[in-house]
């Protein structure tokens, strides 16, 4: 069954961000503060990002943001879900290397 790619979204942390600008991602940063309206949090891999029209996150919770990129730092926020302060950062890069270099592509995107 094939999924609208309308709906897909390319999973992304903080160093991968860049190759996808323009197009919607999947990523989980750490909520950090909010300055002026805008998110800011750290991503799996400790990069500085800015979720534009995220709601309030919680303070060490993990939030899985969906949105178009902006930028290698900005994500245009479609959703977002908190994840707590309980996930694992290791395994989520991991996921994506596979993805940047296609062994799970098809499966994932």
């Amino acid at each position: 069954m094939d999924m609208d790619a309308s709906f897909r979204s390319a999973i992304v942390n903080g160093e991968t961000l860049k190759m996808f600008v323009g197009q919607r991602v999947r990523t989980v940063l750490k909520f950090q503060h909010t300055q002026g309206g805008v998110l800011v949090g750290q991503s799996t891999d400790g990069h500085q990002l800015t979720i534009r029209g995220a709601s309030e996150g919680r303070e060490s919770h993990y939030l899985e943001v969906i949105g178009i990129a902006d930028n290698d730092q900005s994500i245009s926020a479609e959703t977002c879900k908190d994840f707590d302060d309980n996930f694992d950062a290791d395994a989520f890069n991991g996921l994506c290397k596979l993805v940047v270099n296609g062994k799970v592509k098809e499966v994932l995107l």
